[in-house]
Parts: C-alpha cells; sequence; structure tokens
C-alpha cells in the first residue's frame, strides 16, 4: 500500500492521477504543506468504517450502470376473479 501526498494545486490540476493513486493507497492532499485531506476509495472507507456485506443498495445496483440488463418475470394467470357487478 503506497502513500501518496499531493498539494492542494496539484490535486486541483491533476485529480485523475489522485484518483488513480489512490487505488494503491491514501492520497494525503496538503494545505500549506500540513496534511488536510485524505482520498481513499470507496472500498478502503467502507472497510475502515467496519461495513460487512452488501446492502440491498449494493446489491441492486448495477456494476456497469451503462449497460442494460433483460427482467423477464414469470406471468402469472388470473389471481383473482373479475368483480361481480350485477
Amino acid at each position: 500500500m503506497g502513500i501518496t501526498t499531493l498539494s492542494s494545486r496539484e490535486f486541483n490540476q491533476d485529480t485523475s492521477r489522485a484518483k488513480k493513486a489512490a487505488t494503491a493507497g491514501p492520497v494525503f492532499i496538503t494545505d500549506r504543506g500540513k496534511p488536510a485531506h485524505v482520498l481513499l476509495t470507496i472500498d478502503e472507507y467502507r472497510r475502515l468504517r467496519g461495513e460487512r456485506g452488501t446492502s440491498l443498495l449494493q446489491a441492486l445496483t448495477p456494476k456497469n450502470p451503462s449497460q442494460d440488463f433483460n427482467f423477464d418475470p414469470p406471468k402469472l394467470g388470473r389471481v383473482s376473479k373479475p368483480a361481480d357487478l350485477d
């Protein structure tokens, strides 16, 4: 796990670099030479928070939201009688 340190200016100028670095470990972002923020991947953040398992929202969220999926539930027969209005 590598630690990367970027100044606020470097972070603002190259956020993609910071995001790539966060996949290898925490990215410390400094203000006037002092650590002010830490960038982590969501998985690392959840691990640190002690979150376990998969929530319903995570289970239902597609891994790649740009891809469509087929949902073809089975057809049910008539489940009730029509109302007799006479």
